[in-house]
């Protein structure tokens, strides 16, 4: 069985206001830079036994201290990498919400493809292959996985089981660790979102992967 840690890069100073995508460039904000540095002390004592991420610089920027924390070099894989925008690439939110397809977007992504870029299904589908093929090298073995907000929601979709014109329902914040356990059985969810304390991910702590408590 696999732990994948689901990791979203750290803040960056246009989040929430521009499409960047896959716009080179863009790097972290100084508060994204001291989230990457305290990502590294809250995975203190976790067994990471590898690091991947994104091959966008927030990203990279987000795994190098974790990485460099453990002795291991951050594996770039573009398939984890953001949404390709297309014609949308570096507008602005406030362009965009004139737009007809931003209502799409918000009540009906699974049905959209971005003017000369990716669809969600296209990125949720990418993003799976990659984690699997992830888990497939790392059977058993905690792994972080550093990529983007719509990424690591469609992912968490897919696991539980919910449509994907309901992502946007699960928050995804900057620096923030999701935790699934990939393996033959059962999908897990460990945590979504969290940005707090990640203590009860060390071995002395953790449940066994993949076995899901029931009752309680």
């Amino acid at each position: 069985m696999t732990l994948l840690l689901l990791v979203r890069h750290g803040h960056t100073d246009v989040a929430g206001r521009r499409l960047t995508g896959w716009l080179p460039g863009v790097h972290l904000s100084d508060r994204g830079r001291e989230q990457a540095e305290r990502l590294a002390e809250r995975l203190d004592g976790v067994p990471i036994a590898a690091v991947y991420s994104s091959p966008l610089e927030r990203c990279l920027e987000t795994a190098r201290p974790l990485a460099e924390a453990r002795g291991l070099a951050v594996r770039g894989r573009d398939d984890l990498g953001e949404i390709r925008f297309g014609a949308w690439t570096d507008r602005t939110l406030a362009q965009l919400r004139r737009t007809k397809l931003w209502r799409a977007v918000q009540t009906a992504p699974s049905t959209v493809r971005f003017p000369d870029g990716e669809s969600y299904l296209e990125v949720q589908d990418r993003a799976l292959r990659e984690v699997e093929r992830i888990a497939l090298a790392h059977p058993r073995d905690t792994v972080a996985v550093v990529s983007h907000a719509d990424v690591i929601r469609l992912l968490l979709a897919h696991f539980a089981g919910i449509h994907p014109d309901l992502f946007q329902r699960l928050v995804v914040d900057p620096a923030s660790v999701s935790v699934v356990a990939l393996g033959d059985g059962p999908r897990v969810i460990h945590k979504v979102n969290d940005t707090g304390d990640l203590s009860a991910l060390k071995p002395r702590r953790r449940r066994r992967a993949g076995r899901a408590k029931v009752g309680g």
